[in-house]
């Protein structure tokens, strides 16, 4: 018997986002924890494991394990885990996985990071080494080369993605923790400098500080607490691994693998979720994300984004509390809180009437990894 349903993400925490000066990753991390915990009902004194995604901006050997010291924790299960992006995603099922075998009883799952006031050395060597004199450096570089590919196989232009920032920004406008909330307009993206193109600096995410940080228990323990929880009903990842100019193909990513199975586990069709929280590093991403997904077809992900569907008056809403573009650009873990707060129906303003199941995505490197998460308020 698998393990789907039989695990909940009980409570979530996170940090302001954006400049904050004078923080390190441990303390925003201890920040976004204790925030989870709070929120849960969960003393301290039961987490016994502790699992963290290593901060992008200083890549360091037993991250996890210094967070475990600073909440004041000895755990049984500890471990830093690098999948980047979809690093955090990968984590809460890997704390489900340790439950399941008796291994710990209740995880902490963190990622914290201070980019704009610590170091950005990781993010200007991203992508380097031997295509780096062709051009072909950083991230924004190697999804560049992405997007162009797409945007020529499926007869697209530069401007076809105006939808993704502008979908974004319309619900970021509704969430007071979003980093940019400023009305955007078609003339506004139009007008935005380029970056690399087909993108412009609306086209990519920012650099942000912060936290955030989840708490996983079994829906047993689940029962004896005051929120409602979350279930876990399904799971996948899915690799493309190879580097950008090995892969077969540039327009799928391993949301198609990843999709497959986390809907299979969950029982659910694609027209069956309510709602969407796909990363969103760059606007190319969440077109071929929801093409993979089995949402529309392959070469149509951008006419899908084109009529307002996944925005505010939407009927599939997609990045409810801002995404990758305005929210926050920290990798991952913003997005399944947000999903979790949906399907408790706390969203205020930005709630999505009758959530009961929700899909997050989380991506890393140059789309070479993928994982996938549907989400329940309802047990199996």
């Amino acid at each position: 018997m698998g393990i789907a349903g039989k695990y909940c993400i009980a409570g979530v925490g996170h940090t302001a986002y954006g400049k904050l000066p004078g923080r390190s990753a441990e303390s925003l991390s201890v920040e976004a924890i204790h925030n989870a915990l709070t929120d849960a009902g969960i003393p301290k004194t039961e987490i016994d494991c502790v699992l963290t995604k290593a901060p992008t901006s200083n890549f360091e050997m037993l991250f996890s394990t210094r967070i475990a010291e600073c909440i004041g924790v000895i755990p049984k299960v500890t471990a830093t885990i690098d999948n980047a992006g979809a690093s955090t995603a990968t984590a809460i099922v890997y704390a489900a996985m340790c439950i399941e075998e008796g291994l710990c009883s209740a995880a902490v799952v963190s990622y914290g990071d201070n980019p704009v006031t610590g170091s950005r050395k990781a993010y200007s060597e991203f992508g380097s080494g031997d295509s780096a004199p062709y051009g072909l450096l950083g991230a924004a570089g190697h999804y560049a080369l992405i997007a162009r590919r797409y945007l020529h196989e499926f007869r697209k232009s530069p401007a076809d993605l105006a939808p993704v920032p502008l979908g974004d920004r319309a619900w970021a406008q509704k969430n007071p923790n979003a980093c940019f909330r400023k009305p955007l307009s078609v003339s506004d993206y139009l007008n935005s400098r380029w970056v690399v193109e087909p993108f412009r600096l609306l086209d990519c995410c920012s650099i942000t500080d912060g936290a955030a940080a989840v708490v996983v228990v079994s829906a047993a323990r689940a029962r004896d607490l005051a929120k409602k929880p979350v279930y876990i009903a399904g799971f996948g990842q899915g690799h493309c691994a190879a580097e950008l100019t090995s892969r077969q193909s540039l327009t799928t990513s391993g949301a198609l693998q990843s999709g497959k199975v986390a809907f299979a586990m969950a029982g659910i069709k694609p027209r069956e979720i309510d709602f969407l929280q796909l990363y969103d590093p760059f606007s190319i991403v969440p077109p071929i994300t929801l093409e993979d997904y089995g949402f529309c077809a392959k070469g149509e992900g951008l006419d899908f984004l084109a009529n307002g569907k996944t925005g505010p008056q939407g009927s599939l809403p997609m990045n409810t509390s801002g995404g990758l573009l305005s929210e926050t650009g920290m990798p991952g873990m913003q997005l399944i809180a947000e999903a979790v707060r949906q399907l408790r129906g706390e969203c205020g303003d930005r709630q999505v009437k009758g959530a009961e199941a929700g899909v997050v995505s989380n991506q890393g490197g140059y789309m070479t990894t993928h994982a996938t998460l549907v989400l329940t308020n309802n047990p199996f």
